[in-house]
């Protein structure tokens, strides 16, 4: 009997490890299908966003080709136009610098050229007022807000150089304000922005405070150096005439950027220092011609005044007034005055008309 009850313990006990063993297994099989799963899921996840990635890439090139086509199919249309006397005095068209004469000074004897793009120095407002800092950023931010609002920040960056390069050239003023707001008070903006009524539109906050910060950039010594020394600039869709006779530096965006030939395209040329006194930003109120006197404004100024006629009472008592010891009055001499009163002073402020 104890060796029947002893091995129905036995079986027992090996249903027992069995049925564990199996338990296990099937946990083990479990869990190797869930590790399974997530590395599939993983491994789909990651050709999902590599096709994705792949497929904005084949459109940002796309695009890119479009824009480049476009922009050499404006550059072929575009033909250079004879520029006539009105057009050099009126405002220029979207897209362009205006241009100025070259300052009348003697260039230096030994003068050399400079040889490729030379950098500009960094820009210094130092020493300087807060004023003048303050406002030098507004007009800074504004042309490059209305100027380059849509390009990339390099482009922003371009702009904000020419801007600064102009300040240190004597061809142009020695504030910043005043070379962005150069020509405003007539027809010869430099800067079109400031004449064609684009500044009516308010701007978009975002834009303006990326404009502000490459405008702060520049105004803090960060120098844009690919462009060079470049005073002027312009876009695809326009071709002055003045860019043929000066030196294109680089192409930013959609604008390209000139200097001057010759010696004032040099760096020894960029010697203005920032004069300061920066004027209030905004275009320049318009100044209107004071025509000369004509003879028959002269002639009618100088007619003589009007004679008041003094009644007699008032005379005799002027005369009982003053003693006879008193003497003359000295005429006044015939200028444009008027006449001096004939009133005693205790009627002066009566109020009550003479008779």
């Amino acid at each position: 009997m104890r060796d029947r009850s002893g091995q129905i313990g036995y079986a027992r006990l090996d249903r027992q490890v069995r049925g564990k063993r199996l338990r296990v297994r099937l946990q083990t099989v479990r869990l190797m299908k869930r590790i399974w799963a997530a590395m599939v899921v993983t491994v789909l996840i990651i050709g999902a966003g590599i096709s994705a990635h792949a497929a904005l890439r084949a459109m940002s090139a796309r695009e890119a080709a479009s824009e480049r086509a476009s922009a050499a199919s404006l550059v072929k249309v575009s033909a250079p136009a004879p520029a006539s006397a009105e057009q050099e005095i009126a405002a220029p068209a979207a897209g362009v610098t205006g241009t100025i004469d070259l300052p009348d000074l003697p260039i230096p004897a030994g003068a050399t050229l400079d040889a490729g793009i030379v950098p500009a120095r960094p820009f210094s407002m130092a020493p300087t007022s807060a004023l003048d800092r303050d406002r030098a950023l507004q007009c800074l931010t504004a042309a490059i807000y209305y100027e380059a609002a849509s390009e990339p920040d390099a482009g922003q960056q371009a702009v904000a150089q020419v801007i600064l390069n102009r300040a240190r050239h004597p061809a142009f003023p020695g504030t910043v304000c005043g070379v962005v707001y150069q020509g405003s008070e007539h027809a010869g903006c430099q800067f079109s922005f400031a004449c064609d009524g684009a500044m009516t539109r308010v701007p978009a906050r975002a834009a303006w405070v990326r404009a502000a910060r490459a405008a702060g950039m520049a105004l803090a010594g960060y120098v844009y150096a690919p462009v060079g020394l470049a005073t002027h600039y312009h876009t695809y869709a326009v071709t002055p005439a003045w860019n043929r006779s000066m030196v294109m530096t680089d192409v930013v965006g959609a604008h390209f950027f000139h200097r001057w030939k010759g010696y004032w395209g040099t760096s020894a040329a960029f010697n203005q220092r920032y004069a300061g006194g920066e004027p209030v930003p905004g275009p320049h109120l318009s100044v209107q011609p004071i025509a000369p006197p004509t003879p028959q404004m002269i002639a009618a100024a100088t007619a003589g005044a009007v004679s008041v006629p003094v009644p007699a009472t008032v005379v005799a008592t002027v005369a009982q007034a003053k003693p006879a010891t008193q003497a003359p009055a000295i005429p006044a001499p015939s200028n444009m005055l008027p006449p001096e009163s004939q009133i005693l002073d205790r009627w002066k402020d009566s109020g009550k008309p003479l008779k």
